[in-house]
């Protein structure tokens, strides 16, 4: 019986070798390559990815310094835009100030014109009216003086004095 059991150990060792060996050729030609290849191509897939992800970070690097240009660019173009404003704002002013100065030297010229013409006007009246007021005075005095003959010759004997000693 011991025979009978190492031979049948012996066969059963046999039998579970051959069955393996036959399950390990089985696994490596189904199993084996399809795990390793689906391994292969994650790992292929991950190196992509890498890959990928570090093109892309490349890719912002150009585009955060391509950003940063832009951004001195455009706040450069504000500073002259400002600088720009503010001098023509300040053009503007000192224009509106010149064309108020010359506006108000006009007006001002105008008026002294306007001024002396009334003032000569005024003066010119001024002048009739104590001519007006001077000789009707003088008739008013000549009229009582020249009343009675006496003051008459008197009057023409003075103005012939006059007269000659001119």
């Amino acid at each position: 019986m011991e025979k009978l059991l190492e031979e049948f150990s012996l066969g059963l060792f046999f039998w579970h070798s051959l069955i393996f060996i036959a399950l390990i050729f089985l696994l490596k030609k189904f199993a084996w390559k399809p795990i390793l290849d689906t391994i292969n191509e994650r790992e292929d897939g991950i190196k992509e990815a890498l890959e990928s992800a570090e093109k892309a970070r490349e890719e912002m690097k150009l585009l955060k310094s391509d950003n940063e240009d832009t951004l001195k660019k455009a706040r450069a173009q504000r500073d002259t835009l400002l600088k720009e404003a503010r001098e023509m704002k300040q053009s503007l002013i000192d224009e509106a100030k010149d064309e108020a100065n010359q506006e108000a030297k006009k007006i001002i010229n105008q008026a002294q014109e306007t001024i002396e013409s009334e003032k000569n006007a005024a003066i010119s009246d001024l002048k009739k009216q104590v001519a007006n007021l001077s000789v009707e005075i003088a008739e008013k005095v000549l009229k009582e003086k020249l009343s009675d003959d006496q003051s008459q010759m008197k009057l023409i004997n003075d103005l012939v004095k006059d007269a000659e000693i001119k």
